[in-house]
């Protein structure tokens, strides 16, 4: 799967992703995508001792193919129902092993 054969939700997140490179991204589901018509969030990890604190270098390729990182995550959130708040932890820009789905909650 390539980067420009996604949709334009799903390419924002793969860009995102890259433009964050270490630290996590936040954000509602719609459809199975990013809702893009919602605010997201976005924690950034900074490395204090040397290391490369900016965006990926691929975040300036208009296409390349998808890591299976990227299509596993994608694949998730296809089956998250409409509202779902997903905070996605990345690494070297791509999503980690696990992803947290935020849930509110009413007081008793």
């Amino acid at each position: 799967m390539d980067k420009r054969h996604l949709s334009r939700p799903r390419r924002w997140l793969i860009e995102r992703c890259q433009h964050i490179n270490f630290g996590s991204v936040t954000f509602h589901v719609r459809g199975g995508e990013p809702d893009l018509g919602r605010p997201h969030h976005v924690t950034r990890t900074l490395k204090l001792a040397g290391g490369v604190n900016g965006p990926r270098p691929e975040v300036a390729n208009d296409d390349f193919e998808l890591r299976r990182e990227h299509i596993a995550l994608l694949v998730q959130l296809e089956t998250f129902p409409d509202g779902t708040c997903v905070k996605v932890k990345l690494a070297h820009g791509l999503p980690g092993a696990s992803i947290d789905i935020e849930e509110d909650h009413q007081a008793a």
